[in-house]
């Protein structure tokens, strides 16, 4: 499945690029919200594009040829987006006129990269987005104290049932080691009841949110980048911040709040924008997506 940007449209109207301006798309995946960028940009105005994982930079780079955006205009990083700062300045990236943040998985990490990150196909259970990070999902599973890994489900995954889980995974791992996703989704089964939320999500997907959340830190991450983001922006420079689930979507919040009370930005979204009927339709993924905007004062 090609990967299909989320809120492409509102991302466009909040950033509002033009002619000349440098933006960063701080999680490039595919590269479908800095092609349309770019194309608002030309002819000089340059994008840094950020991913931590190896694999998406080569993806987005292909994408970039193909859509004939000169390399100059185009410095892609891999790197986690927590470096924002650092990498801005290593790179000599001045000024910053706008700053995308898309905290969603592409197509290519669901559908094709075989790291565990969907619960609909037996992989490696690894979730790790740098494959030179240490822990994965497995190492969680397999090694860590039950009570941790209870906490984690809790918060995390806010799943009301983490105790229920936890103790099918003690009694799973007795018995052997828990390497694949398909196990694990197997283990879900058993333990959650039957009638799960209704049948509105998946049995497994509080379990692999939390586990993914973990293996990249990505909350804190999140905290650090945006603050980040917020520093390096011109004086009426914008950010934008699509979030897909609650965690994600309370901290942009109240980042943006805080800052907004300090006097440093002011926030263009009283409520969150999230993706019409109709791009649902298009692209059921984007249902969960959340978009919050801001100026820099």
């Amino acid at each position: 499945m090609a990967h299909i940007p989320v809120l492409l449209k509102e991302v466009i109207q909040y950033l509002d690029p033009k002619k000349n301006k440098n933006f960063i798309d701080a999680t490039i995946g595919d590269a479908g919200h800095s092609i349309e960028i770019l194309k608002r940009t030309a002819p000089k105005g340059k994008l840094l594009g950020l991913d931590w994982d190896k694999e998406s930079l080569k993806r987005a780079k292909k994408r970039l040829r193909e859509e004939g955006i000169k390399k100059e205009r185009a410095i892609l990083h891999q790197s986690n987006f927590k470096d924002i700062k650092e990498i801005t300045q290593q790179e000599k990236f001045f000024p910053v006129h706008g700053v995308l943040m898309d905290l969603g998985m592409s197509s290519y990490h669901i559908d094709e990269s075989k790291r565990g990150f969907s619960y609909l196909r037996d992989e490696p259970l690894d979730m790790r987005f740098d494959k030179k990070s240490d822990l994965t999902a497995a190492e969680i599973i397999n090694s860590w104290e039950i009570d941790e890994i209870e906490k984690i489900l809790r918060f995390y995954g806010e799943e009301r049932y983490s105790r229920r889980v936890v103790l099918g995974i003690k009694e799973a791992r007795k018995k052997e080691r828990i390497i694949s996703t398909g196990q694990l989704v197997e283990i879900l089964k058993r333990a959650l009841p039957r009638n799960y939320d209704r049948g509105r999500i998946h049995p497994a997907s509080r379990t692999f949110q939390a586990l993914r959340i973990v293996v990249n830190d990505e909350l804190e991450s999140l905290k650090t980048g945006l603050s980040e983001a917020i520093r390096i922006l011109e004086k009426n420079g914008r950010i934008a911040v699509i979030s897909f689930h609650s965690l994600e979507d309370r901290i942009v919040k109240n980042l943006f709040r805080k800052y907004a009370a300090e006097g440093k930005i002011k926030i263009l979204t009283k409520k969150p924008v999230v993706p019409s009927q109709e791009e649902i339709k298009t692209n059921p993924r984007s249902h969960s997506g959340k978009l919050r905007a801001a100026v820099k004062i």
